[in-house]
């Protein structure tokens, strides 16, 4: 049996931990809305592009991506650089692996990107990892490891002659839940393109395009795929959060269970020492009052 004195400093050694888990709860919740006011921002960027595309393709007829399905097959996939954040990188590793199996492609044609250090021993327990890249802590560290990204790309494309390129990633959803995303990156969805065709224009007259619409539309598909880089990056930034919550949600619930039941026994404890105390007084009171002395 533990004695008061430990018991006691168990039980400040919870109070210590509550307190960290409560700190860290809240920076998490402070995270997840930072980065969805990122999203809102970075969404009204990309219909931007979307609206410039939109006249593009008025006057463009030759738009349409030559490339199939592709006989080779590059992923990037972004997990996370810190702990603490529950089932983040086993999820997102097996939802990307499953998918990549499903498209018929055999591993020996598939290229792998990871972002993030943790995800990395995930793959790796099924499939090599080709190249890894940190991800970032903060959104400015963003462009510096997507233009990284972008050069992978172009060297899957132009010397590994990958023509499917997928995005995994985890997007938000509400308060501490996430659920694994797969997009397309290139090449480009003809179905979002045609889409974009159809849309109609809210003013009555249409903007004209002036310069060369080939290098315009071009310009634009860059856009694209950096805002959708970029999508990704924030979305699965705020889903690590939201992993992290939920875990120390968890972690809070147990640290206040335990703290009860050390506390109870304490409180226990407590008073079988003050009743022992009280039973050798009375015991020690009735010796003297039966002693030839007090006769």
């Amino acid at each position: 049996m533990e004695t008061l004195q430990s018991l006691r400093q168990r039980i400040e050694t919870a109070d210590d931990l509550f307190s960290v888990v409560r700190t860290m709860k809240t920076l998490a919740a402070v995270n997840i809305r930072h980065f969805e006011r990122a999203v809102e921002s970075l969404d009204d960027y990309s219909r931007t592009v979307e609206m410039g595309l939109r006249i593009v393709l008025e006057s463009l007829t030759d738009t349409r991506s030559t490339a199939g399905k592709g006989n080779r097959l590059g992923a990037v996939i972004f997990g996370s650089e810190q702990g603490l954040s529950g089932q983040f990188n086993d999820l997102i590793s097996s939802f990307a692996l499953e998918k990549m199996d499903s498209t018929g492609i055999p591993r020996e044609r598939r290229s792998i990107l990871a972002i993030g250090d943790r995800v990395v021993p995930r793959i790796e327990e099924q499939h090599p990892v080709g190249d890894q890249l940190p991800f970032p802590n903060s959104l400015p560290g963003i462009s510096a490891v997507l233009q990284e990204v972008l050069t992978v790309i172009e060297r899957w494309r132009f010397q590994e002659e990958v023509e499917q390129i997928l995005l995994f990633y985890q997007r938000p959803l509400s308060g501490a839940s996430y659920r694994p995303e797969r997009v397309r990156l290139l090449p480009v969805d003809e179905e979002w393109m045609s889409r974009l065709e159809e849309q109609g224009w809210t003013s009555r007259t249409l903007p004209l395009v002036a310069g060369d619409r080939e290098r315009i539309f071009a310009a634009l598909i860059r856009q694209y795929l950096f805002v959708t880089l970029y999508r990704a990056f924030v979305h699965s930034m705020a889903s690590e959060n939201a992993s992290r919550l939920a875990a120390m949600q968890a972690a809070e619930k147990n640290i206040r269970d335990r703290r009860d039941e050390l506390t109870s026994e304490y409180h226990h404890q407590r008073q079988n020492s003050v009743t022992e105390e009280l039973l050798d007084i009375i015991a020690g009171y009735e010796a003297l009052e039966g002693s030839p002395a007090n006769r």
